[in-house]
């Protein structure tokens, strides 16, 4: 894998510096843009830019509030809508005219979004763990599990909560594991203690009444994707995605394929076997 290219970039309103990272041919066949979870940040995709980037040009991004980007002081801006502002302005930065989308949950959303403002820019999708509708049992199980404190003073502490908040996607984790996964989603401080890796506001959404601004009914959208070819992704053991909404999604989508994978949560981390065997299908398929 070639050395990741750091890019800064400013926000659509211009008022944050936001943060990226592009690995892989200029000259690739496809351009792919990941784009993240709620409190996550482009680290998730670390191993399939590892595995992808000799073929094709993957761009990670950072979204306001997560890792390298910016906190935004208006905590209303943290909604998909402003993301998907965002991640335009990206592209337009980098001058990228047609792009697949790789969005894992909130992200997942953000590229729904995209396909609908954007169609002919939008090649293809990859969804995972998302649809166009999410059960409110699983966003309560979310809200929970993310505003259950603890305390956080060394990066043994961050594994553990990290299992805490974590375990049921991926039961078969052990120590290594949620030791790697914790430092995808803290960072250091001055004094070196973990921190999480996200503006805590960015829960605000979660944390309100009406959860449609982090997880809007998009079934409206669903069927302008027709003619965009999209692979969609479940966790078997999710409660985000379930296995009605999967098959509801493919009956108005004739260019659905799904995958599901096995002993997994809400959300695959896409390095499993089914994952990648489903990625690169899909891939080379796009290519042909």
């Amino acid at each position: 894998m070639e050395a990741k290219t750091p890019i800064d970039f400013s926000s659509a309103s211009g008022s944050l510096r936001l943060y990226a990272e592009a690995c892989g041919p200029r000259d690739a066949p496809l351009t792919i843009l990941c784009l993240h979870g709620l409190t996550r940040n482009r680290a998730d995709f670390d191993a399939l830019v590892s595995r992808l980037s000799a073929r094709y040009r993957l761009i990670t991004a950072d979204q306001r509030g997560r890792g390298k980007s910016q906190w935004d002081p208006n905590p209303a801006n943290y909604q998909p809508a402003t993301y998907v502002r965002d991640m335009f302005q990206l592209l337009d930065r980098l001058q990228i005219a047609r792009v697949v989308l790789i969005g894992t949950s909130m992200g997942g959303i953000m590229s729904m979004i995209m396909a609908a403002r954007q169609p002919t820019r939008v090649h293809a999708m990859v969804l995972n763990d998302i649809g166009p509708e999410v059960p409110n049992s699983g966003l309560r199980r979310l809200r929970h599990s993310l505003n259950t404190a603890a305390q956080i003073d060394t990066w043994n502490d961050a594994a553990r909560q990290a299992k805490r908040v974590n375990e049921l996607a991926f039961p078969d984790y052990g120590a290594a594991d949620w030791a790697a996964f914790a430092r995808r989603i803290y960072a250091e401080d001055a004094s070196g203690r973990p921190v999480a890796a996200y503006d805590p506001a960015i829960l605000d959404g979660l944390n309100a009444a009406d959860l449609s601004a982090v997880a809007p009914d998009l079934w409206s959208l669903w069927t302008q994707f027709s003619t965009i070819p999209t692979l969609a992704i479940r966790g078997e053991l999710s409660d985000i995605l379930s296995a009605d909404i999967l098959a509801t999604m493919a009956a108005q989508h004739p260019n659905l394929i799904t995958a599901n994978i096995p002993n997994r949560g809400h959300a695959p981390m896409l390095d499993e076997p089914a994952a990648q065997a489903a990625i690169d299908a899909f891939l080379a398929g796009l290519e042909s």
